[in-house]
C-alpha cells in the first residue's frame, strides 16, 4: 500500500518554511521509493508545488506532466539520466539494497579441520578461530577456548561432527559454552545428524534417538541475540524439524544443487535420468530433480530376503544416478546398480550427501573402468559432511567429494 504524503501546507506559508517542511516529511519517512501514480494524483495543488520544489532544489526527481498543456496532467518518475517514464519497481531493482556483511569467528573440531579452512577460503567474512582439544588421565576432555573475551559481541559459530559418540560429549561442552560468552548471535553448523535413520518406533521398546539428540540440541543456551541457528543438511526425515525445541532454530540446507552443478559438467549431461533407491527417497528429493526423468525403485520381501526391483521408469540407454540422503553398509545401492545395469542402462552413477560407510563399507563399490554398469558405477558422489569417510576415499575411484563450503559460507550469512 502505497504510503500518504503529507498533505500541502497554505499558500500563505513562507517559502523557506514549506522547504523545510517538504524536505523533512519526504526524506524523513523515505518516500522516494513508494512514490506511486495514486499518491501523486490525489492533489494537482501539490502536485505542482512538488514539481516547483523540485525545480528549486535540484533535487533530481525528474517529475513532468504526459499532458503539458492540462493542469490535471498525471506525473511520471522518471529514471535522472533518461527521459523514459520509470516504475517504482524499477526504480528499486536499478538500485538494490546493499546488505551488510555479517563477520563470523568460526571453531571448529579436529575432524572438521579441512572443511572449515576451505570454508574461510570462500568467504572473507570467515576468521578461524582454534580450540585446545585435551584430555585429562581419566580420559575426559580438558578443553579450552583461546582468547574468550575476544569473541564477545561478535557473531560466532561452530562446525560439528558428530561421527561416533566418542566425540560427542567433548563438542557438546564447546557448543554449551560459545553461547554464554556473550556473543552476538550462534550458529551450529552439524552437516550430518547421525541419528537421522532412528526417527521411529516399530515396536513397544524401540528408543528414537533422533528424538533424543534433537532434544539435546534443543536446550543449548540463548546467546545474545537469542536461539542458536542449527544448520543441518539433508536430514533423513523432513518431520525431524519438529523434533527440536523453540530454543533452536533449525535451518536445513541440501547438498543436491551441488550435484546438479556437477552433471551439467558431464559430457553426457543431456542423457542424465535420475533413480532413486525406495519411495522415501523420492519423497526427500523428487523436487529438487523435477527436470530430470526418474526412476523408482522397491524393496521386496522374498522369504528371509529383501530384493531390489524396478518399480517404474525406463533405464534403456540412460546414464541414472541412484540418489539418497546417506549411505551405510552399501548393500541397497549396489543391488539398485545391479538392477538398472539389467534393465539396459549405459552407465550407473550415484550420489549420496552423507558417506558414513562404517567398518570401510565403501571398498564395496567399484569402479565400471568404462566397460559397463554390470563392473560398477561410474561416478560415486559424496559430500564432506562426513569427514572420515572422505579422508579414506580420497584419490580412488569411483569418488568424487562435492564441498560444502560454499553452502556453508552462505548459511552464516543468514
Amino acid at each position: 500500500m502505497a504510503t500518504a504524503l503529507n498533505p500541502p501546507l497554505p499558500s500563505s506559508t513562507p517559502r523557506s518554511t514549506r522547504l523545510t517542511a517538504f524536505s523533512s516529511s519526504f526524506y524523513t519517512s523515505s518516500l522516494l521509493p513508494k512514490l506511486s501514480l495514486h499518491s501523486l494524483n490525489r492533489d494537482c495543488k501539490f502536485k505542482f508545488e512538488l514539481r516547483a520544489l523540485d525545480q528549486e532544489l535540484g533535487l533530481g526527481l525528474g517529475l513532468r506532466s504526459r499532458h503539458s498543456s492540462s493542469d490535471t496532467g498525471h506525473f511520471q518518475l522518471l529514471s535522472s539520466s533518461s527521459a523514459t517514464p520509470m516504475s517504482t519497481a524499477a526504480a528499486l531493482k536499478a538500485s538494490p539494497p546493499v546488505l551488510p556483511v555479517k563477520r563470523v569467528c568460526l571453531f571448529y573440531c579436529d575432524e572438521t579441520r579441512e572443511l572449515a579452512e576451505r570454508v574461510a577460503a570462500e568467504s572473507d567474512a570467515v576468521e578461524l578461530r582454534s580450540i585446545s582439544w585435551r584430555t585429562f588421565e581419566d580420559g575426559f576432555p580438558n578443553l579450552f577456548i583461546p582468547n574468550a573475551h575476544g569473541i564477545r559481541g561478535q557473531h560466532v559459530a561452530f562446525l560439528a561432527s558428530f561421527s561416533s559418540p566418542g566425540v560427542i560429549f567433548e563438542q557438546l561442552s564447546i557448543i554449551f559454552a560459545l553461547p554464554k560468552m556473550f556473543t552476538l548471535s550462534f550458529t551450529l553448523v552439524l552437516p550430518f545428524f547421525p541419528t537421522g535413520s532412528v526417527e521411529r518406533m516399530e515396536e513397544e521398546g524401540d528408543v528414537a534417538t533422533a528424538f533424543t539428540l534433537a532434544r539435546i540440541l534443543s536446550t543449548i543456551p540463548i546467546s545474545r541475540g537469542g536461539p542458536t541457528s542449527l544448520v543441518i543438511f539433508d536430514i533423513h526425515a523432513l518431520q525431524e524439524r519438529f523434533y527440536f525445541g523453540d530454543n533452536v532454530l533449525p535451518c536445513f540446507e541440501s547438498g543436491i544443487p551441488l550435484l546438479k552443478q556437477r552433471l551439467q559438467q558431464l559430457d553426457d549431461s543431456n542423457n542424465i535420468t535420475i533413480a532413486f533407491p525406495d519411495d522415501g527417497a523420492w519423497k526427500r528429493f523428487h523436487k529438487q530433480l523435477q527436470h530430470f526423468p526418474m526412476i523408482i525403485c522397491t524393496k521386496v520381501r522374498e522369504g528371509d530376503q529383501r530384493i531390489v526391483r524396478l518399480k517404474e521408469g525406463n533405464a534403456q540407454g540412460r546414464h541414472v544416478v541412484i540418489v539418497d540422503d546417506l549411505v551405510q553398509s552399501g548393500s541397497t545401492l549396489i543391488e539398485c546398480q545391479k538392477v538398472l545395469a539389467a534393465h539396459g542402462a549405459a552407465k550407473v552413477s550415484a550420489y549420496v550427501t552423507h558417506g558414513v560407510c562404517p567398518n570401510r563399507s565403501w571398498e564395496r563399490f567399484q569402479h565400471d573402468n568404462g566397460v559397463g554398469p554390470e563392473n560398477g558405477f561410474s561416478y560415486f558422489w559424496i559430500t564432506d559432511s562426513y569427514p572420515l569417510t572422505v579422508k579414506q576415499v580420497s584419490n580412488r575411484h569411483p569418488f568424487e567429494v562435492l564441498s560444502l563450503a560454499g553452502a556453508i559460507a552462505a548459511a552464516l550469512q543468514i
